[in-house]
């Protein structure tokens, strides 16, 4: 039987002009370790994002972190010149003195400098979705959403989102500029950001959630859900996050072919409402 396509899980707007299948790819994985320097394989990391547009995924999540600078890089030697409906998500706002280290960076110009290299790096003319990846504490968070309001201005980017935010911080920086996004760790296990996932469905913001399909070990109806349907944990988590809210892009990142495969195929699992509610606890 042929791997379903990403479409299967339906569509999502972003920022009113732009509509992708709402099952997409986190491409941190195609790094080296922790993150870190070159994958074992480029080759096989090119292998998995092409892929990825193979199976329908027309929204692709990075950072100039990755690597640093390694996955922007490989995206572009993998699909550029790229599709039309292709969507490239790429973030700054963090630095990596070595592996396993992320130091915030807020400063304007760390993030002009950020945002021109991710342009170069990605050989586009203007990034589609530019994310502030974390708040600095030693810079205003006003300092470092002006600095990415004036790029945009400059049309350099075309939306802006943030990311690893509170809805405090949220509406400090809607008064800089419209934010049409929100990416925060948010799982099975993880549901701190609760609160921010209501807010975007109803704002018709999109949620980006990272670390997806992490932490569902201990959820007893995961397991019960992936035994009926005879599938894997980490497809029931996916299909759990597409039923949470329709908010929600399930961003699920991996260095395998495999793997990508088994994940764009929980885009065409649905759970019953029972289900949902068991997962997430409610029952």
């Amino acid at each position: 039987m042929s791997t379903p396509q990403a479409g299967a899980a339906g569509t999502i707007d972003l920022g009113g002009d732009l509509t992708v299948n709402r099952l997409g790819y986190g491409a941190m994985r195609v790094t080296g370790d922790g993150i870190w320097g070159e994958p074992k394989s480029r080759d096989e990391a090119k292998r998995v994002l092409r892929r990825v547009v193979e199976l329908g995924v027309d929204f692709i999540d990075t950072a100039d972190s990755y690597g640093p600078d390694v996955s922007e890089i490989l995206i572009a030697e993998a699909l550029h010149p790229y599709p039309e409906n292709l969507v490239i998500a790429t973030k700054g706002g963090l630095v990596r003195p070595g592996p396993g280290q992320w130091v915030p960076d807020g400063r304007p110009e760390h993030l002009r400098e950020a945002l021109e290299g991710s342009l170069r790096r990605l050989r586009l003319d203007q990034i589609p979705l530019y994310q502030f990846h974390r708040i600095d504490p030693n810079v205003p968070l006003e300092d470092s959403i002006g600095a990415i309001a004036e790029l945009k201005a400059e049309g350099k980017i075309r939306h802006v989102g943030v990311s690893n935010f509170t809805e405090e911080q949220l509406r400090a920086a809607q008064r800089i500029t419209p934010i049409v996004s929100i990416q925060n760790r948010y799982n099975v296990d993880d549901r701190n950001s609760e609160s921010l996932v209501d807010l975007c469905e109803q704002e018709r913001l999109v949620f980006l959630p990272w670390a997806p399909i992490q932490d569902h070990g201990g959820n007893s109806a995961v397991q019960e859900a992936a035994a009926k349907y005879g599938v894997t944990a980490h497809q029931i988590v996916l299909a759990w996050l597409l039923a949470r809210s329709p908010s929600i892009l399930p961003i699920p990142g991996t260095g395998s072919v495999g793997h990508l495969e088994e994940n764009v195929a929980a885009a065409g699992l649905e759970l019953t409402p029972a289900e949902v509610a068991a997962i997430s606890g409610l029952n």
